[in-house]
């Protein structure tokens, strides 16, 4: 069962690319990625850490590779994985030709930094050779001196001059299986930037609020940011970036998607924030119900409410609802029926049987 939204966002219309097996942009879903922060020279925790994001639902992950030592872990990092890798490259043209080399996906660049024309004709050229595709990446912070110059302070019009004098570099080779951000880590600019430039172009656009702090503030800034870009129809693939585990980036960026019924991936809970009402205890539940139910692929929706002034409404449309009552008597609901009472004690494992069972009718559907 499912909330049907609203207002349906209407995707702003793209050109697709692949990044791997993975398509980005027209009506492919919008695509959740993370970023290494291992040694990428450290090849056992880096393997361990992909595996990790991927494990949490990520479509693609990023892997710096300042260093010729990078590219060369890139290369065996590469054939311990199954999601496609994209190489982060700054100013060696030398290092995204052999990440292209090594195996990778896309390599995440600006074209300006990489040197003079026949550097570039190189890169261009690795990537066609191996079916890379090509991230455009615009910074705030790291903008082009004469485009600074000439705007005196990053601001959205430079972002979008500086991306479109980079697409321009390749198109001008014949390269168009490329994908374009243009962050900040100012949310606003960044929104500005990206309206400006869905406007200017039809490539698909990659969405972040670059440096955007630590979990909490980071995971904030950043649903304000996506979220308004994501409802005005704008983005084809995210990344929430955060100083924190990369795994929960891929969470809060899956979260994301879900609260604008973009993306349906795993169990969907919708819970109270507790209160002196509820009849049994809500926040415990609730955390201890997302650890369980992470294996959970299936789009399921399921409410957890303390008591019975919003429950029994919430339960009525969610695949699976708990509705706490007095004496630890709380009512079950399937597909929205109230069913029968459960215990507190036997709730959890009870709810777990539950949405394993639907996840299970759903998947041989």
């Amino acid at each position: 069962m499912s909330i049907r939204p609203f207002r349906d966002i209407e995707r702003r219309k793209t050109k697709v690319i692949n990044v791997g097996n993975v398509k980005i942009g027209g009506e492919n879903p919008i695509s959740v990625q993370s970023m290494t922060n291992t040694l990428t020279t450290d090849i056992k925790s880096t393997v361990q850490q992909i595996n990790e994001i991927q494990s949490e639902g990520a479509d693609l992950v990023r892997v710096s590779c300042p260093d010729e030592a990078s590219t060369k872990a890139l290369k065996e990092i590469i054939k311990h994985v199954d999601i496609p890798v994209i190489a982060d490259i700054h100013f060696h043209y030398k290092r995204a030709i052999e990440a292209a080399e090594s195996g990778a996906s896309c390599l995440r660049i600006n074209p300006g930094n990489i040197g003079d024309r026949i550097k570039i004709k190189e890169v261009i050229k690795a990537a066609k050779n191996n079916g890379c595709s090509i991230r455009v990446g615009v910074n705030a912070g790291s903008l082009e001196k004469d485009i600074l110059e000439k705007f005196k302070e990053p601001c959205p019009e430079a972002l979008v001059e500086s991306a479109l004098r980079n697409i321009k570099i390749l198109e001008d080779e014949d390269f168009f299986n490329l994908k374009i951000s243009v962050k900040s880590s100012d949310v606003f600019l960044s929104i500005e930037a990206y309206r400006q430039l869905s406007k200017a172009t039809d490539y698909p656009l990659h969405l972040g609020i670059t440096e955007a702090g630590g979990f909490v503030a980071g995971s904030i800034k950043s649903s304000i940011g996506i979220g308004s870009l994501l409802l005005s129809g704008i983005g084809d693939t995210i990344r929430i970036s955060l100083s924190d585990d990369p795994v929960k980036e891929v969470k809060i960026g899956n979260e994301i998607l879900k609260s604008l019924s973009l993306r349906n991936r795993g169990v969907k809970i919708i819970s109270c924030p507790s209160c002196a009402r509820q009849g049994f205890e809500v926040i415990d539940t609730v955390k201890i119900l997302e650890k369980k139910l992470s294996h959970i692929k299936t789009p399921i929706t399921l409410s957890i409410i303390g008591c019975v002034v919003n429950g029994p409404g919430e339960a009525a449309l969610t695949d699976i609802g708990i509705t706490g009552g007095k004496k630890g008597n709380n009512m079950l609901y399937l597909s929205g029926i109230q069913k029968e009472k459960v215990l507190t004690e036997k709730m959890i494992s009870r709810v777990v049987s539950e949405v394993e069972k639907k996840a299970s009718e759903l998947d041989k559907k």
